[in-house]
C-alpha cells in the first residue's frame, strides 16, 4: 500500500507541476475516494504534504522577486488565526471531536472543489472583469482589508478541506489586484499557502488526524512527480489542461457532497 500511495504521489506532483494547481484538490479525494482514508487524516496529512512541497516553489519564487510580501503578510493575517479558530472549535464542539466531523469535512470539500473547477475555468474572465470594474489602481486601504478577509475564508476552506489555496487563493488575488503580474500573484499565493497549511496541519497533528507513514511515501512519490510535471509543461497547450482539471474537480467534488 505504501508503493500505491508513492504512486498516487508523483501522479499528483505531476498534475501540480502541469498546472501550478491540483495539490490538494487532488490527493484528499484521492485518499479518501480511492484509498479510504479517514477524511480528516486525509485533510490532516495533505495540509503538512502542501506545506513541505510548496516551500520549495516559495524558495524559487522568492529569488526570481515574483512574491509580493506585502500581499502574503496580509492574507495570512487574516487565514492563521482563523485557521487556529476552525480547528478549535471543530476539536472541542464537533460530536466526536476532529474523528466526528467527517461528514462537515467530506461536504466542505465537495464544496471547495466545486469552487475551485468555477475558479480555474473563469479565471480570465473574472481578472478582465477586475480591470474593467475595479480599476488597475483600487483603493489601498480597501484592498488590504479585503485580502485580510480573503485570507480569512481561505483559512476557515483550508484548515476543514485542505483545498482552497491554490486556484482559489490566485483568483481572489485577481479581483483584489488586478494590476499585478500574473507569476507575481501566483509566487505571493504559493508563499501565502505554506505558514497556513504549516499552521493547519500542525493543528491537525495535535487533534490526531496526521498519518507520518502515509506523508512521507506521498512525498517520495510527489517530488520527481512535480520535476517531471514541470518540465512537460511547456509542451502541453494550458488551454487543454485546465479544462480537463476543472471537469476533474467537478466529478469529485459532486459525489464527496452527495456521497
Amino acid at each position: 500500500m505504501d508503493f500505491a500511495y508513492t504512486v498516487a504521489g508523483f501522479a499528483v506532483g505531476a498534475i501540480v507541476g502541469l498546472t501550478g494547481v491540483g495539490g490538494g484538490s487532488l490527493m484528499t479525494p484521492l485518499l479518501v475516494l480511492l484509498f479510504g482514508i479517514h477524511p480528516s487524516v486525509a485533510v490532516g496529512t495533505d495540509l503538512l504534504y502542501a506545506a513541505i512541497t510548496k516551500t520549495g516553489g516559495t524558495l524559487a519564487h522568492g529569488l526570481k522577486g515574483t512574491v509580493d510580501w506585502a500581499v502574503t503578510k496580509r492574507l495570512a493575517a487574516g487565514s492563521i488565526p482563523a485557521a487556529i479558530l476552525t480547528l478549535v472549535l471543530v476539536g472541542t464542539f464537533a460530536p466526536g471531536g476532529i474523528e466526528g466531523a467527517a461528514a462537515l469535512i467530506k461536504v466542505a470539500l465537495g464544496v471547495a472543489l466545486l469552487l475551485t473547477a468555477v475558479a480555474l475555468v473563469f479565471r480570465k474572465q473574472i481578472q478582465t472583469y477586475a480591470l474593467r470594474h475595479v480599476g488597475a489602481e483600487p483603493d489601498p486601504v480597501r484592498t488590504a482589508r479585503l485580502t485580510v478577509l480573503t485570507g480569512a475564508v481561505l483559512g476557515v476552506l483550508v484548515s476543514i478541506s485542505s483545498v482552497g489555496a491554490g486556484a482559489l487563493g490566485v483568483t481572489a488575488l485577481f479581483f483584489l489586484y488586478p494590476a499585478m503580474p500574473a507569476l507575481r500573484i501566483v509566487g505571493s499565493d504559493i508563499a501565502h499557502a505554506v505558514p497556513l497549511t504549516l499552521v493547519a496541519g500542525i493543528g491537525h497533528w495535535m487533534l490526531g488526524s496526521v498519518d507520518w507513514f502515509l506523508l512521507g511515501s506521498l512525498i517520495v512519490g510527489s517530488l520527481p512527480g512535480i520535476w517531471v510535471g514541470s518540465h512537460i509543461s511547456t509542451k502541453v497547450p494550458d488551454r487543454i489542461l485546465r479544462p480537463i482539471l476543472a471537469t476533474m474537480l467537478v466529478l469529485v467534488g459532486a459525489k464527496l457532497v452527495s456521497h
